[in-house]
Parts: structure tokens; C-alpha cells; sequence
């Protein structure tokens, strides 16, 4: 079996401010990377900044700062935005280091080497705001980008990319890898699009100077987009790293990104690949937006949303779980505090919390705060019970629902267990049961125990602070956290202490 799984973020463009939008893409990225390792999967996350470009050299003028100082600023924004979201990434590339600067000259070479890139002139609408070139089929009737965005008419020299040529090769790739582009609807607009004909695209730019030097024609800089796709395998060493973690990882198994700039990653990216002689990625998987409140987020409206007072006033797993719960993968998100606050104390406080306090509270007060003993018969009952077939299913289920990126609907398994456990509670009522029947109050206990062990685990990639508070309540190795435990093989051991009661999820509010 080939466990190696390589997952990606976009690289965040420096010339603003860390967002939710962000904040949201890296936590699905790093839900999918954590349940992937505790598959038993060897995990590659990389995440990062994009750091060139016409914008980012206006921004820092803007601010009286010169390019490089600008994005030294900006980029440890990100890199903080990682350590308080409780990111695992394993790398972190920024396209201002020397690392990635080799890689993407090195690559440029190769595709001029292959016939790919010629010398022209541009004559076009461009996007500063989205670094992006428009033909005039594209622009609504205001005179804008789609985004929105201002374009401005470009004439200069450019070397191009003869991305008209690779129409064909990509078509018949989008047939053979049906799952290549998700969600679906996104896929249809991509072939859509490479069907109506693709001009080929200019590379570099001469009216600015922040970028990386077109090698051998220091008067162009390498157009922004083919620089910074380059990230993913730059990260990887490539093209020196040829047995290390580029022979290792690439292709990516998959490319998390927003909607918005889904035709860089699903059309000139393996493009570039193609032509470049390298596999193009397995999966580029497209996210929706989030609204503020029903409203579009803008910085002219105000109400942008900022991820670090959101965790510093809610909780960051609490942040985490709520934008993982809220919407389906793939499609757009509205933000409220009412929502959040709502999916926190009716499911993880009411639900998981609740169940949490009152088992172990009840393991305390008859147990002495030990694991029941149960024997083998006893064992094989509980496991017959319900509500013990069911989390026995649920990992199976879940890996299943992640792979179809449902990732709200393993939460949700998540949250029907602790709805069953907490019914099972209420009927079996052990505070009354251990006045006539100890043995049967001890299976109970064993069972609510052994539930919420499952519940523990499979919460780690969501709300991994929260799941590990619960798995050392619980008493759980630190070598037996993975799925591979979710099993009666591995039920919490009898005579075992729990850790004294403390609220997990506190309410808000």
C-alpha cells in the first residue's frame, strides 16, 4: 500500500491581512492531513505565501515600506495565523526564499527548453487586484473583471506560455481523472471553459520590478501565478530532490483551494506540468465563499472577519468546529456569532461535553474514579449493545464521507453518537441502577466510557485541544489515539483512573 499523502493549501497573497477565508481553507486542510495521519497515512501539509506581484508592490509603497520589508510583515501574519489556529503543517514556503526562487528558474528553463515559451508583446485588460489577465469576452458590462475588480489595458513585451496547445491533452486528462477537479459543478465550468478555446497566456511582466528575473532577460519578471504555483513543488526540493520528498510526494494527492482562483489550479497548472514534463496534481478541491451575516465580505463595507479575534473570543477549537459544521465542502458559508455560538453550546457543550461531565462524574462517585472491570463475556455484551455497533461502524463510515469530502457529515456521525450515548444515559439511569445492581451500573459505565473513547478520537482533527483534554480525562495512551484503536482490541482498560471531571466544551454565554 502506498500510505504517502501529500495536501496542500494555496499560498495566501501577502499584500493584506490574514481572513475566516483563510482561516477556513487552512483548518479543511488540516482536518483532512490530521485524519489522514491518524489513518495511518505518511502525511505532507504544506501551506504558505505568495509574495511578488504588481499588488503586493503597490501595497507596500502604500505603506512606506520596501517590497521585501512589506512581505516579512505580512507573511508572519500567516505564520501566526498557523500557530493560533493549531495548524500541523509540515512546511511553510514563502516565494521570497531562495529555495523556491531556484526551483521556479530551474522550471522556467525546462519550459523554454521545451518549445513552450516564446517571446511576444501583450496588448490586454489586466487585473492588479487579482493578478489576472481578462479578454474582453470576460469583462461585465461596467468594464470590470468578473471578481469585480478594476482591469487596467496592458501593452508591453511578454514571453508567453502556449497554453493553446495543451487544450486537447488537457480535455482528454479532465476525462481519464473524473475526480481530478471537485466539487462536480466546479469540474463542468473548468471543461466548460477549456472547451471554448484557450489563448495562450502571457508569462511575464516589464512595467514593474518585484518578482523573480526571467533567467537570461532580467528586464521581464516571471508572471506571478506561474512563480507561485511552483510552491508545491518547490517545497518539495524539486528539481535537485529527485529521491527525497519530490520522488516521495508529488503528484499531490490534493490542492485545497477557493473557487476563485480555481482556473489557475485546474487549467494552467497542469498545463504547465504537462509541458514541463511532470505529473500534474490527483485532485484539486474547490471551496465555497462566506458571507458575514447574509453580506459580502468587504474591506469598503467593514465587515471583514478577523480569525484571531474570532478564537481569542470563542475558543479556537470551538472556531474550528464551527467552520468545519457549518456548510457542506464546496459550497459558500455564512458567518454569524448567533450560528456559532448555537452549534457550540447545543452540540459540543449540550451534547459531547454534557456526556463527558456526567460519565466521568459518575465513574468518581461509584468507581472511585476507575474504569469498571468488566470480563470477556461482559466485553462481547457491551460490544453487542447498540450503541457500541454503532461507533464500531463509524470510523469505516466516516473515512468513507471524508474521502467524498463530507466533512460536515463526520462531524456529524460524531454528534448522532453522543445524541444515542446521552439517551442511553437517561434510560439506563446508573445513579439509580447501582442502588440494586452494580454489575449491570458497571457494564453501563464500561459502555459510556468506551463510547466516548471513540467519540475522543475521531474529534482529534476537528477540535484537537478539546479531544486530547477528553482522551487524558479518559486515561488513553498517547500511543493508542489513532483509528487503528477504534476497535474492542483496544477497549479502555479496566481498573485504569480517570482524570478528575473538568468541562470540556463550556458553554457560551
Amino acid at each position: 500500500m502506498n500510505n504517502k499523502y501529500y495536501i496542500t493549501t494555496p499560498i495566501y497573497y501577502v499584500n493584506d491581512v490574514p481572513h475566516i477565508g483563510h482561516a477556513y481553507t487552512t483548518i479543511a486542510a488540516d482536518v483532512i492531513a490530521r485524519f489522514k495521519r491518524l489513518s495511518g497515512f505518511d502525511v505532507m501539509f504544506l501551506t504558505g505565501t505568495d509574495e511578488h506581484g504588481q499588488k503586493v508592490e503597490k501595497s507596500a509603497a502604500k505603506a512606506g515600506l520596501d517590497p521585501q520589508s512589506f512581505t516579512d510583515q505580512t507573511s508572519a501574519s500567516f505564520y501566526k495565523l498557523m500557530t493560533v489556529m493549531n495548524i500541523s503543517n509540515d512546511d511553510f514556503i514563502r516565494t521570497t526564499s531562495p529555495r523556491h526562487q531556484e526551483s521556479v528558474k530551474k522550471f522556467w528553463q525546462r519550459l523554454k527548453d521545451s518549445g513552450n515559451i516564446y517571446l511576444g508583446t501583450y496588448d490586454g485588460w489586466y487585473s492588479v487586484r487579482d493578478e489576472a489577465f481578462y479578454d474582453q469576452t470576460e469583462l461585465t458590462a461596467e468594464g470590470k473583471a468578473p471578481t469585480g475588480a478594476d482591469v487596467e489595458w496592458v501593452s508591453e513585451p511578454s514571453y508567453f506560455f502556449a497554453l493553446s496547445k495543451w487544450q486537447d491533452q488537457l480535455l482528454a486528462f479532465y476525462e481519464a481523472n473524473p475526480d481530478f477537479i471537485r466539487p462536480l459543478s466546479k469540474r463542468n465550468e473548468v471543461i466548460n471553459f477549456v472547451n471554448s478555446g484557450l489563448q495562450d497566456l502571457s508569462v511575464s511582466r516589464t512595467s514593474f520590478s518585484w518578482g523573480i528575473k526571467v533567467p537570461n532577460d532580467e528586464k521581464h519578471v516571471i508572471y506571478v501565478w506561474l512563480d507561485a504555483l511552483i510552491n508545491y513543488i518547490s517545497a518539495l526540493g524539486y528539481p535537485e530532490d529527485q529521491e527525497g520528498k519530490y520522488h516521495k510526494y508529488w503528484p499531490a494527492d490534493a490542492h485545497i483551494v477557493g473557487k476563485d482562483i480555481l482556473r489557475f489550479h485546474a487549467i494552467y497548472w497542469p498545463a504547465f506540468l504537462m509541458a514541463a514534463g511532470l505529473e500534474p496534481p490527483k485532485s484539486i478541491m474547490a471551496h465555497g465563499w462566506w458571507t458575514n451575516q447574509g453580506q459580502k465580505i468587504s474591506k469598503s463595507i467593514g465587515n471583514v472577519i478577523d480569525p484571531f479575534k474570532l478564537s481569542n473570543e470563542f475558543g479556537v477549537d470551538q472556531v474550528r468546529y464551527f467552520l468545519m459544521r457549518e456548510i457542506t465542502f464546496g459550497a459558500d458559508g455564512n458567518y454569524s456569532p448567533e450560528n456559532l455560538i448555537n452549534r457550540v453550546n447545543s452540540e459540543l457543550a449540550n451534547k459531547i461535553g454534557n456526556l463527558m461531565q456526567r460519565t466521568s462524574s459518575l465513574v468518581h462517585k461509584y468507581m472511585a474514579g476507575k474504569v469498571p472491570e468488566i470480563d470477556s463475556n461482559q466485553l462481547e455484551q457491551a460490544y453487542n449493545l447498540p450503541l457500541l455497533v454503532m461507533a464500531a461502524q463509524m470510523p469505516q463510515s466516516n473515512a468513507i464521507l471524508m474521502a467524498s469530502l463530507e466533512i460536515n457529515n463526520v462531524l456529524n456521525n460524531i454528534i448522532i453518537l453522543s445524541e444515542q450515548a446521552n439517551i442511553y444515559i437517561d434510560k439506563q439511569a446508573p445513579w439509580k441502577l447501582v442502588l440494586t445492581d452494580i454489575n449491570q451500573t458497571k457494564l453501563v459505565l464500561f459502555v459510556l466510557l468506551e463510547t466516548l473513547r471513540f467519540i475522543a478520537i475521531m474529534l482529534q482533527p476537528f477540535t484537537p485541544w478539546s479531544a486530547n483534554i477528553m482522551l487524558n480525562q479518559l486515561g488513553i495512551p498517547s500511543s493508542q489515539r489513532s483509528f487503528t484503536y477504534l476497535n474492542k482490541n483496544y477497549a479502555i482498560a479496566s481498573s485504569s483512573e480517570l482524570l478528575p471531571p473538568t468541562p470540556v466544551f463550556p458553554r457560551i454565554g
